[in-house]
């Protein structure tokens, strides 16, 4: 997905909205909002993280299965009066994370396109857009 405006919020309906990896770092950076990785403890292990990003899974591999802390640490990672920004790894479990935040009373914001962005022809991620590909701060073990 090429986002053309990044700096506004794209409404939705369930959370506070969707914004581009750009934004939410801007939010980030200016002490707005508080960063949240919903991606698998071996994700960020073995693919790359944010620094400074609370690591939260929303869902824990093998299995998936959700992670039944989930509310209380999210409440716990994000002050009164600051956004959650959600990512994940493509954009898909960071929605159903920031619909979870949101039931709670955070006002939660869904990152598009990920840490990895869209996969291309071959199955591949990392070359069409992401949190990686936009060039913001990451890292890897």
């Amino acid at each position: 997905m090429n986002i053309r405006n990044t700096s506004s919020v794209i409404p939705v309906t369930g959370y506070a909205g969707d914004v581009s990896p750009e934004l939410a770092w801007h939010w980030v950076q200016s002490g707005e909002a508080v960063l949240v990785d919903v991606r698998s403890d071996a994700e960020r292990e073995w693919v790359g993280f944010v620094p400074g990003a609370v690591p939260l899974a929303w869902k824990q591999w093998p299995g998936m299965a959700l992670n039944q802390s989930f509310d209380d640490a999210i409440q716990a990672a994000v002050p009164a009066g600051q956004k959650a920004v959600l990512l994940c790894r493509s954009g898909v479990r960071s929605i159903a994370a920031a619909k979870s935040a949101t039931a709670l009373g955070l006002e939660a914001y869904n990152i598009l396109e990920g840490f990895e962005g869209d996969a291309d022809a071959e199955g591949h991620r990392g070359s069409r857009g992401g949190w990686r590909h936009r060039g913001l701060p990451w890292r890897q073990n």
